[in-house]
């Protein structure tokens, strides 16, 4: 009873705080603060600090594998929502298509950036026996015709143009969780059903988010790499704004899902009014 209580206060906080209209409004805003300004923190953090290595279990656990932790969780909460309001696999399949036009998105712009990265850089290999340095580095030598994965994997550099495929993924991430669970908090407020299951899906969403945010504070003050870093966040806001703020506003149809919430509630609230009062409110 206790554990019910406490899982119910702090849903309901959250989903207060997520479902908001200012939050909602701003914060892509936030996020895009933190890309421009985070590596300005590596001037008071510690390079000795476990999150300074890349060998850390939160990079090796989570970042590897982000888009999968996304989908698991916001897919699971989207599914079990949809599904537990109407009892249909097809609204169901096609509020979970929002996930999928997301990740075919993801992987189409890495395969775009990994050919720009690969057509315009070149592998360099070190010469640490020279007795000739440039700045107090070994000089490099040119080796045609290497890819960059043939290149890194004979432990040589590769130097080329780059955007940040972990921050953009993060950033997407993000926004893309911040969306998918913010309908909790008016789908509560229209007095929507919600069992323990829901409530703990949405949690782990929440946390997941947080952990997102906290894994891109990382890599931005540990791991500052300014302009690679930069194009790899406003990626990830243009993908986010192509998606949600632009294609899912068409609504429903055979080539859009249509908006997270939408086509939910006017079978279990208040009819077709209340779900135009979700809609509204999501739209703001």
């Amino acid at each position: 009873m206790f554990f019910n209580t406490v899982l119910v206060v702090l849903t309901d906080l959250a989903a207060r705080f997520l479902g908001s209209v200012i939050f909602r409004k701003h914060f892509h805003l936030v996020l895009s603060v933190l890309v421009m300004f985070g590596p300005a923190l590596s001037f008071w953090v510690s390079q000795h600090s476990v999150f300074a290595k890349k060998t850390h279990f939160l990079y090796r656990i989570f970042l590897r594998s982000g888009w999968g932790w996304t989908c698991i969780f916001a897919g699971s909460f989207v599914f079990l929502l949809s599904f537990s309001i109407r009892r249909s696999i097809s609204l169901s399949i096609r509020h979970l298509s929002r996930l999928g036009a997301a990740g075919g998105l993801w992987v189409g712009f890495c395969k775009l950036l990994d050919l720009l990265e690969n057509t315009t850089g070149s592998c360099y290999e070190r010469l640490l026996n020279s007795p000739e340095v440039a700045n107090g580095q070994p000089l490099l030598v040119l080796q045609e015709g290497a890819s960059k994965s043939e290149c890194l994997r004979a432990g040589m550099l590769w130097r080329g143009y780059e955007v940040s495929e972990d921050v953009f993924l993060l950033c997407l991430c993000c926004l893309l969780l911040a969306e998918e669970i913010a309908v909790f908090g008016p789908y509560l407020k229209l007095g929507g059903f919600s069992g323990g299951p829901l409530r703990i899906l949405f949690l782990f969403c929440v946390l997941l988010l947080w952990l997102w945010i906290f894994l891109l504070l990382c890599l931005l003050a540990y791991f500052p790499q300014f302009p690679t870093q930069l194009l790899g966040g406003a990626l990830g806001c243009l993908s986010w704004r192509g998606l949600y703020q632009s294609w899912y506003r068409l609504g429903p149809s055979w080539y859009c899902p249509g908006r997270p919430g939408q086509g939910l509630l006017n079978t279990k609230t208040n009819g077709a009014a209340s779900e135009d009062k979700l809609n509204h409110d999501h739209c703001n």
